[in-house]
């Protein structure tokens, strides 16, 4: 399950970095949010899908899950929600100001 995962991943990965790669700002941020998603699922990968008791303090079971990678990935969850947010706002507020979303144009003139 874990290899399905990781490939599952790694198309991610690939689809993020061309969408980062493109001119238009939207997809840009598209690629952000595609490219933690699959950070999300490389953790949770590299974690391995264990199967135990919660860690609480009992008596019943012998095995218990690390919770620390799932602490991880829920702040990362978060961050990256704050982060796309974030990015949409910017974008939208450039779209606003500039009347374009275009790269190439926001880059500005060449004797500036």
């Amino acid at each position: 399950m874990e290899t399905f995962i990781i490939i599952i991943s790694g198309i991610l990965y690939t689809i993020a970095v061309y969408l980062i790669l493109n001119k238009n700002f939207l997809r840009i941020i598209l690629g952000v949010t595609l490219f933690s998603h699959a950070t999300h699922l490389m953790l949770m990968a590299i974690n391995g899908l264990k199967k135990g008791n919660a860690p609480l303090l009992s008596e019943n079971g012998d095995i218990y899950t690390d919770p620390i990678p799932q602490a991880l990935i829920l702040t990362s969850i978060v961050i990256s929600f704050a982060l796309t947010a974030l990015l949409l706002v910017l974008g939208y507020r450039t779209y606003i100001e500039l009347g374009t979303d275009n790269m190439k144009k926001l880059k500005g003139e060449s004797h500036e």
